[in-house]
């Protein structure tokens, strides 16, 4: 009985283990270690293919990956004086250079590898206003019984103090009378020095509680009648203003009459098929266009920061592009100038154009319109003078 004690034979604990292992994971030993992946060298990046491609140096954009390694990448020289890249990349938009504002003068010029530097001229300081946006101001001057500790500079705003035995109480430099923390001098070296008593300006606050008084009422009527001044004459102003389509009734009928254009615009602007035979009384008619950048640098600097957003929008800028834009471009100036450019290239392509750099007058009057329904009035006479629109 041979098999009888086969059958009766204990198995081997290992065995056991081994079988219920490739029971409970019957791919374990078939699964193949896939490869950690190498990581490229310093200044090169992965492609979509796997590939490590080398970065754009300074002053390039990225166009293509390499195709193979060893090959190199496709990259483009950004404009020079509109655009710059300060490091090694594979972005394919360079940043927008910064234009010196109202107050600053230039220190360097934009180049393609690092953007404009600027200052506040003398007699002007910068105030950062939000993250990539300052504006400078007037310096201050100091006022009566009050010198100068510190001057101004292009960073700073200008220090002032109280003169010796004099104290600040709000705007103002009073004359020490009694012993206070502002006017030790009138302190004996060996009292503490005290706090003013409160009581004593207690008939000066009964009076102001009710000069108060009076004044709020007044503010409430005065606020009152120059609102409703303010909103009779908005009303007359946009009754008064004739429409757009009374303007420009057909979009391609738009021309500026001009006598003698230059050869520099001729190059600008598309070739008008105008034929030789015309009578030669009429005058030489081109479109009226306008360079993107001028334009929208000027709009940025009119409108508030806070109404951009609400400007492009109803220019037809979905909040996909805001957002985009927003991404590529951490300055708060530069992704505003890309929201107004994807605005002003889209509707020069709608309109039969070419995407480069110049702007139909169509598209000014349609911004002149949307300025005006913000109520931004003196926006919309600021860009009429400039581009002598009537």
């Amino acid at each position: 009985m041979e098999g009888v004690g086969l059958w009766n034979k204990k198995p081997h604990g290992g065995s056991v283990c081994t079988l219920l292992i490739l029971l409970l994971f019957p791919t374990l030993g078939l699964t193949k270690p896939q490869p950690l992946e190498e990581e490229c060298p310093v200044g090169d990046f992965r492609s979509d293919d796997g590939i490590c491609c080398n970065k754009c140096a300074q002053g390039f954009r990225y166009v293509a990956d390499c195709q193979a390694e060893g090959q190199r990448t496709s990259c483009k020289p950004c404009e020079e004086g509109e655009t710059f890249m300060d490091q090694m990349n594979y972005t394919p938009n360079c940043k927008i250079c910064k234009r010196c504002k109202k107050y600053e003068v230039m220190v360097s010029p934009c180049s393609k590898e690092r953007n404009t530097v600027c200052r506040c001229k003398t007699g002007f300081y910068k105030e950062v206003i939000g993250p990539g946006t300052d504006q400078c101001i007037k310096c201050h001057s100091c006022g009566l019984r009050e010198i100068q500790t510190y001057a101004c500079t292009p960073e700073n705003n200008t220090v002032c103090e109280c003169e010796k035995g004099y104290y600040r109480h709000k705007t103002q430099c009073l004359p020490c009378k009694d012993c206070t923390t502002d006017c030790k001098l009138h302190c004996p070296t060996t009292d503490v020095i005290k706090k003013p008593a409160e009581n004593e300006h207690e008939s000066l606050k009964l009076v102001l509680v009710g000069v108060g008084v009076v004044g709020l009422v007044l503010v409430v009527v005065v606020g009152f009648v120059t609102y409703k001044t303010t909103k009779q004459h908005t009303k007359r102003r946009l009754l008064s203003s004739s429409p757009t389509s009374d303007v420009f009734p057909d979009t391609s009928q738009n021309m500026l009459c001009i006598e003698k254009p230059s050869d520099n615009y001729n190059n600008a602007v598309p070739y008008s098929p105008v034929s030789d035979q015309e009578p030669s009384s009429l005058p030489d008619c081109i479109p009226l266009e306008i360079k993107f950048s001028e334009l929208i640098y000027t709009v940025l600097d009119l409108v508030p920061v806070p109404q951009v957003k609400q400007l492009v929008r109803s220019l037809g800028v979905t909040d996909t592009e805001i957002e985009r834009a927003e991404a590529d471009h951490r300055a708060c100036k530069e992704a505003h100038y890309q929201m107004l450019r994807m605005w002003a290239e889209r509707g020069s392509q709608s309109r039969g154009g070419s995407s480069g750099v110049m702007l139909h007058r169509p598209l000014l009057q349609e911004l002149l319109d949307k300025l005006s329904s913000m109520q931004l009035g003196w926006a919309v006479e600021e860009l009429q003078t400039k581009y002598g629109i009537q």
